[in-house]
């Protein structure tokens, strides 16, 4: 049996196994430093938002099968995604994948697409000490990636139902 076989499927992946990834993967093992990055969004995100974190961070690989960082340390970004109508608010109608309900990522070059994120943007990737993009999506549109398509995510901070509805 190949190794790959043994490897759990990443939706089965627990929030304490994709804590552990995230804190040793992206912040260098560094767990006060990611406290601060989760304060950072606590104190800084709407009434009624969720935060959460998605992608190869928590997941330990990209969607293709390479690794975190596998271009070198600092290669991979944090891939930070607000939940909830207050966030979706922030992004002009020319940041939407799908208008209202679920935006680009803000990275550089088009931060000008949400410019209320962008000074959270930057504290959170100096505090990382990489590139973190934001995204921000409906309730239902975070909920239907979760439970129906399997992607992990970490909440980060605010709260969520388990109807993935953030909520204060």
């Amino acid at each position: 049996m190949a190794e790959d076989d043994l490897k759990k499927p990443d939706s089965e992946l627990t929030p304490e196994e994709m804590r552990e990834n995230a804190i040793r993967l992206a912040f260098g093992g560094d767990g006060e430093r990611f406290r601060r990055f989760c304060k950072e969004l606590e104190d800084r995100i709407p009434p009624g938002t969720a935060a959460v974190l998605g992608g190869s961070s928590v997941m330990g690989h990209s969607y293709e099968g390479a690794p975190y960082d596998a271009e070198g340390p600092g290669s991979s970004d944090l891939d930070v995604y607000l939940i909830g109508e207050a966030a979706v608010q922030f992004f002009t109608l020319n940041g939407f994948w799908i208008p209202g309900i679920h935006s680009h990522p803000i990275k550089d070059g088009d931060e000008e697409i949400a410019p209320g994120l962008k000074d959270l943007r930057h504290s959170l990737k100096r505090i990382a000490g990489r590139e973190v993009t934001i995204q921000a999506s409906q309730n239902f549109y975070y909920w239907f990636r979760e439970r129906w398509l399997g992607q992990p995510y970490l909440l980060l901070a605010g709260t969520l139902d388990e109807i993935g509805r953030a909520h204060v």
